[in-house]
């Protein structure tokens, strides 16, 4: 089911499933700006990566010796959400455990998605409870697929910030412990293909909160992370679509021992807490 959230200037919709957004527009110019998902190069549009972002190592990890599975990227994006408050401009969505998450993540928790519509922007809220007497460990992100319509070499990425820009190399989407530099014009990232032949770019640490797509130079949409420590950017190999996905926690490195509360910028959550991030996509 879609939730359908408007005002003057854009609308939003929702799949309950995944709680995914799946289309974004511009009301005045019916513009499109969330990916439509042909499954030809990839048939999502904007997942919500929890309890993981990335892969584990053997697609697994270990807790008080026993043994779980967790494919990648994690379970919320397979799931129906159950929708606890929706009006016009905003809708709220939750995922509570269950036993079969619980075969996969033995932790009692919820989350909650929040979009709203403001003026020109969506914000995406995430809000996620430990409801148990254990911490929990857990990683969140976000992976909006954004159209393009003309080529892909009209557009160009606009960092807020001047950036000395490392990607972790992915081999078999795990980090290989190779680095490479991406290099700005100033603060600009010309987008071609070759940029992703070896998987996303990872950005494990980056200076800038703001991140433009410009299309022949020009400003078209913005998306703003302030409370998110990491960023991928990616792409099919000629695929009209750029993803641009805040993140906080990333992929198992290859020599991961398994142990979730050792794994790298895991986040901690105390029994009975809760833990909330926000990021907006902005119409220019």
């Amino acid at each position: 089911m879609n939730i359908i959230l408007s005002n003057k200037l854009c609308s939003a919709s929702i799949n309950t499933k995944g709680a995914e957004l799946n289309s974004f527009k511009n009301s005045q110019t019916n513009t499109e700006y969330i990916w439509s998902g042909n499954p030809d190069f990839w048939g999502k549009h904007s997942p919500v990566l929890f309890p993981i972002v990335g892969a584990l190592k053997d697609d697994c990890y270990f807790y008080e010796g026993k043994k779980y599975n967790l494919s990648r990227h994690g379970f919320a994006r397979d799931f129906e959400f159950e929708v606890i408050k929706s009006s016009s401009n905003a809708a709220s969505f939750l995922l509570k455990q269950n036993p079969e998450i619980r075969a996969k993540y033995p932790f009692d928790f919820e989350l909650q998605m929040d979009y709203k519509l403001v003026d020109n922007s969506l914000i995406l809220s995430y809000i996620i409870r430990n409801k148990s007497n254990v911490q929990m460990p857990f990683s969140i992100g976000a992976h909006p697929a954004f159209a393009l319509t003309n080529s892909f070499e009209d557009y160009s990425l606009e960092f807020e910030k001047e950036e000395n820009l490392v990607t972790h190399e992915l081999e078999n989407n795990l980090f290989s412990g190779e680095t490479r530099p991406v290099n700005l014009d100033k603060t600009n990232l010309p987008l071609t293909y070759s940029l992703f032949e070896k998987d996303a770019l990872v950005f494990k640490t980056i200076q800038s909160k703001k991140i433009t797509i410009l299309e022949n130079q020009k400003p078209l949409l913005r998306v703003n992370f302030d409370d998110f420590s990491s960023l991928g950017i990616w792409t099919v190999q000629n695929a009209p679509f750029i993803c641009i996905e805040p993140w906080i926690g990333f992929a198992d490195d290859s020599t991961s021992n398994g142990n979730l509360f050792d794994k790298t910028n895991i986040q901690i959550l105390k029994e009975n807490s809760s833990f909330e991030a926000s990021f907006s996509i902005e119409i220019l």
